[in-house]
């Protein structure tokens, strides 16, 4: 069987390429991209949709972890400026690490791993403050008015949270021997890209698609936004999640690198740091003792 480490990696690589594909995409208002990049992914469980039967308080945790944490996000970088709020948003890895042993039965707290979490998160803030300072935003869109960035910053620490419970939730089921089959991501990801399409009729302008977005579209649900998230979960069923949480932190550094690779933008020492401090962290994390 697959290591959980490996599956996390996975989840994680194909996460680095969200920011990417979201500039391609700037134009796409972000509730209709989310909702069409779900429906995508949830193709690849289709042929076990058998599987997809699962308790409604499981569906309901997978919509709530899904759909929940794009709509804060989304919410959250329409009030408060998308650099900080990013960061903010980036608080997930910690409350997994952090809450691990309140959320799942049998967990206790480390000191290592609250350390390497809070070297992850000091890792994770240099590359995106080091990134915004090497040029334009990687989320496109007016800054908006600051008094209502307060809001905005809620909004993002709330999708933090989500996604973190989302996530112990889901080991805890593991846990407690109720957990539900991987390939029920799939009705998540159904149930959340149809909610997120009624989010888009409901709050944004109506907007034409060509054929290139849709091409992009299609390659963010069957990765960031599909594949990832069954590798994800695949991760956290056989993981441990305080592990699992520091690794994370790859996340927005990777994002970062891929994006300055893409955009041709120069390394900056903020990311050679970033690096050094979230693989320190990582390798903490992973001592067995």
């Amino acid at each position: 069987s697959m290591s959980p480490h490996l599956l996390a990696l996975g989840a994680i690589a194909l996460w680095a390429t969200l920011a990417s594909l979201g500039v391609a995409l700037t134009h796409v208002p972000p509730f209709l991209l989310t909702g069409l990049a779900l429906l995508v992914g949830s193709l690849p469980a289709w042929p076990r949709w058998r599987e997809w039967r699962v308790s409604p308080a499981v569906l309901a945790l997978g919509v709530y972890g899904l759909f929940g944490f794009h709509f804060l996000l989304f919410m959250a970088l329409r009030l408060a400026p998308p650099v900080e709020a990013n960061l903010v948003n980036y608080l997930w890895p910690l409350f997994i690490v952090v809450l691990a042993p309140v959320i799942v039965p049998g967990m206790r707290l480390r000191t290592r791993h609250v350390l390497a979490a809070a070297a992850g998160f000091a890792g994770a803030g240099l590359a995106i403050l080091g990134a915004a300072a090497a040029g334009p935003q990687s989320v496109a869109g007016p800054h908006p008015a600051l008094d209502h960035a307060w809001l905005g910053y809620a909004l993002a620490l709330g999708s933090a949270l989500i996604w973190s419970t989302y996530s112990l939730a889901t080991r805890r089921l593991s846990a407690v021997g109720t957990h539900f089959p991987t390939a029920a991501i799939g009705a998540f990801c159904v149930v959340s890209g149809v909610l997120s399409l009624a989010c888009h009729a409901a709050f944004e302008p109506r907007t034409a698609l060509t054929l290139q977005d849709f091409g992009l579209i299609a390659v963010l649900g069957l990765g960031p936004l599909g594949a990832a998230f069954y590798l994800w979960d695949a991760a956290l069923k056989r993981g441990d999640p305080r592990t699992l949480g520091v690794l994370g932190y790859a996340t927005p550094v990777a994002s970062t690198i891929v994006l300055m690779l893409v955009t041709g933008r120069d390394f900056t020492w903020e990311i050679g740091a970033a690096i050094v401090l979230i693989l320190g962290a990582a390798v903490v994390a992973m001592r067995e003792r």
